[in-house]
């Protein structure tokens, strides 16, 4: 099974586990919600496990696949897109995952943008009220 479609199962049987396998030890997340990136899998695990008690009806919709550049060092690096749809809030959320790897196909560089603007104000908020129940913030 590809990282892509393993993080996809992951993430809808909101197993951390598995993610950890996933994961670079130095990934990166660019969120929406603050500007420089979450950094290190630890940091980044216990982001998500904010996010998977966050969303509510998180479902993904679609997948694209190509190369982009990376934050990090800018060259080309395979990347799949993952289009996902959710609820924070009673705030309905349209929104992508972009995960791009390593050489060994684990995600390096991991870039959640979402929309519209009152669905990143509610997400913020929820976040960042987890991350300090949680002592992460």
């Amino acid at each position: 099974m590809e990282t892509a479609e393993r993080f996809r199962t992951a993430v809808e049987k909101r197993d951390l586990a598995a993610l950890d396998d996933l994961f670079t030890d130095d990934i990166r997340l660019y969120s929406p919600v603050k500007f420089t990136p979450f950094e290190g899998k630890a940091m980044v695990l216990g982001l998500f496990g904010v996010l998977l008690r966050t969303f509510e009806d998180f479902r993904y919709v679609g997948r694209l696949d190509g190369t982009a550049e990376t934050g990090s060092d800018g060259e080309p690096a395979p990347s799949e897109i993952l289009i996902f749809r959710a609820t924070v809030d009673g705030k309905q959320i349209h929104g992508i995952d972009l995960l791009q790897f390593d050489d060994s196909g684990r995600v390096k560089e991991f870039t959640v943008m979402v929309r519209p603007q009152s669905a990143v104000q509610a997400l913020g908020q929820a976040v960042l009220a987890g991350l300090v129940a949680d002592g992460l913030a």
